[in-house]
């Protein structure tokens, strides 16, 4: 059999290799009916087979947003806008997404997150000497940003580490860098 090219399933198999892809990790609706989409022989048994998973509670987008934005939150590694955007690109409904991040960010002060971010990033360096020099302490404030922490608190926590923090504010409305992942 040549490589690249998938044995196209019938009903019963698609709902064998949905389950089994389920087994694996967990997957939003439109990435598990992306992943059926390559493999069906009649896409028409799609929805019959996502709508049966739904019903055995094996797949639920509120469940897998809720668990993802906890896990990222959590970790402390990602800030409200990125893990937000990351379940948009898992294709989860808007609301369904705002609201899980909603729920994981509930409580969290995105300052104390973003210390603990630049203490664990930077653990083994002087931050106030690194900060001081201009192209380091944009270098920091952009992969803050890509992280997804927003700009103002951001701002404010690197103003505690270097007096040229301020110089940052004309950046703030660009937004966040476009994340090449």
């Amino acid at each position: 059999m040549p490589l690249g090219r998938s044995k196209k399933l019938d009903g019963e198999q698609l709902r064998e290799y949905a389950l089994k892809l389920l087994t694996g990790r967990a997957l939003s609706v439109a990435e598990l009916k992306g992943k059926l989409r390559q493999r069906a022989e009649d896409p028409a048994c799609i929805d019959a087979i996502v709508a049966q998973l739904k019903d055995y509670g094996a797949l639920n987008d509120s469940r897998y947003a809720e668990h993802f934005a906890e896990t990222r939150a959590g970790s402390g590694a990602f800030g409200r806008q990125r893990v937000l955007s990351e379940l948009l690109k898992r294709k989860v409904a808007s609301k369904v997404a705002e609201n899980a991040v909603n729920s994981a960010f509930e409580g969290a002060s995105e300052t104390e997150m973003i210390q603990r971010w630049l203490e664990r990033k930077y653990r083994n360096q002087d931050l106030g000497a690194l900060l001081q020099e201009p192209a380091k302490l944009a270098s920091v404030y952009r992969r803050l940003r890509l992280a997804g922490f927003a700009s103002g608190p951001a701002i404010r926590v690197l103003k505690r580490h270097a007096a040229n923090a301020s110089d940052l504010e004309g950046m703030e409305d660009a937004g966040p860098p476009e994340s090449t992942l």
